[in-house]
This record gives C-alpha cells, structure tokens and sequence, in this order.
C-alpha cells in the first residue's frame, strides 16, 4: 500500500500494459523533443529509489543525454538490499553487492561516464530518512541540474519520500524538477484520471534507442530472476518488465 494508506496497491499483475497502450488518456499525451527538454540544462541528475529505478523510468533519456554530451548523475538512494526478505540465500549484504554492480553495468550500456553516487540509505527505510536524504541531495545539485525523481504518488514509500526529498531540493537549489511513475503503471488505470496525464510530456524513443534500454534493463537479473539464485517471485516478471520496454518514456511537469 501506499505511504497515505489509500488503495494505489501493488498487488497481482496490476493493469496489464495493452490496456495502457489503447488508452485514449495516453495517447493525447503531448510529444517532448529531448533537444527542447534538454535545451539550457548544463546536466541531467536522476534521483533513483532503488537500483534499476532510474534505467526503468527515464533509460531513454539518459541515453539520449550522453549522446548530446550532457554529463548524467545517478543517485542511488539505497542499495535495493530488501527486495528479498524472504530469500534466505540472497542476505542484504550480496543483495547490496549485486545491485550496486548491476546498476553500473546498466548505466555503461546507456552511455560513457555515467556518475553514480550511492547514498546508501536503507532500502525501505527512505520515509524515516526523508530529511537526511534531502540534504544529501541538495548537496549533490548545482544551479542548471535538471533533477528526475520518482513520482511522487507513485505508491510505494520509498519512491514517494524520495520524490518529496529530491522536490524539495532542487526548489532550494534553483534547479527544474520532473518525475518519473514506475508503480503508478501498475495500478492506476487510465481512465481513472489518477495519474496526472494532463501535465504529462511523452519522449520517443528510436528502435536502436529502445534495444539499448532493453539490453541496460538485462543487466539487472536479480530483479529480473535470472541471477545467481533463482527466486519464487521476481521484481521484474515479464508483465512489469513490459511496461519499461515501450517505444516511449513519459514524464510529469
């Protein structure tokens, strides 16, 4: 559930991703050149929740960005060292390892020179640290950053807190702000008007660009359940990885 306790729950397969490609909402959604998104942005710093957050949400653009020349700065908020509490043989140290190392091999597929700050706050713990984190971020922006972050009714705690901090920091910073829906996808369906389409903007992404955050999306096999230990229940099964796999990355204004 959500961190206001409302019904935006991630549960099941959610709504199945052909539901929001045929939705009319989605597809009035107007189309943002990245030249005009990143005309005056001296560089583009992702606030990710979770390792693998940040490919998921915007790996078209941060490709894109590299390709233009502009330096790209993730920041790794935690480790995704809880994604399996159950999983006796994935402890939280290996899971941090892992991920850590996942999401630098991701980032190299996108593009050269990709920073990654790792935060290291713990992996679900965000709400509590909400505070800390903003500071941490302010720390790390610059005037003419333009900040992704989660968005901030996304309906997981981590990702919501992050939000908050990042929003709060780049207002204190002078910086623009955008988000990113990674779990909105899941339960909010389109015609509910839930998601808030209406300040949407849709980038499009070429074939070669989408095969190459299809190959950054591969690097994360332990969401993905092909890493080292099997898992009952992946992060990433194939009816959520579809939704990251589309022709288009949208964000919120």
């Amino acid at each position: 559930m959500s961190a206001d306790g409302d019904e935006r729950l991630i549960v099941g397969e959610g709504v199945p991703d052909a539901h929001w490609l045929c939705a009319p909402e989605l597809a009035a959604v107007p189309e943002m050149g990245v030249e005009r998104l990143m005309a005056g942005v001296a560089r583009l710093v992702v606030l990710s929740p979770h390792p693998d957050d940040e490919v998921l949400g915007v790996g078209g653009l941060i490709a894109s960005a590299r390709c233009m020349g502009r330096p790209v700065q993730v920041l790794a908020a935690t480790d995704g060292e809880a994604c399996y509490p159950g999983e006796a043989r994935w402890s939280p140290a290996e899971l941090a390892r892992v991920r850590r190392d996942e999401l630098r091999q991701a980032l190299d597929v996108l593009g050269d020179g990709i920073g990654i700050e790792h935060l290291r706050f713990p992996d679900g713990g965000l709400q509590a640290a909400q505070s800390a984190l903003q500071a941490r971020i302010a720390q790390c922006l610059r005037r003419g950053d333009l900040l992704l972050v989660p968005w901030r009714h996304d309906g997981h705690p981590d990702h919501e807190a992050a939000a908050q901090a990042g929003l709060a920091a780049a207002l204190d910073a002078g910086c623009r702000c955008l988000e990113y829906p990674i779990w909105g996808w899941h339960w909010a369906a389109p015609e509910t008007g839930r998601m808030p389409l209406a300040r949407a903007m849709r980038l499009s992404m070429p074939p070669s660009l989408q095969a190459r955050k299809r190959e950054a999306i591969d690097a994360f096999a332990s969401q993905l359940g092909t890493g080292t230990f099997d898992v009952e229940a992946p992060i990433l099964p194939p009816w959520a990885r579809v939704r990251f796999e589309r022709s288009f990355e949208v964000l919120f204004a």
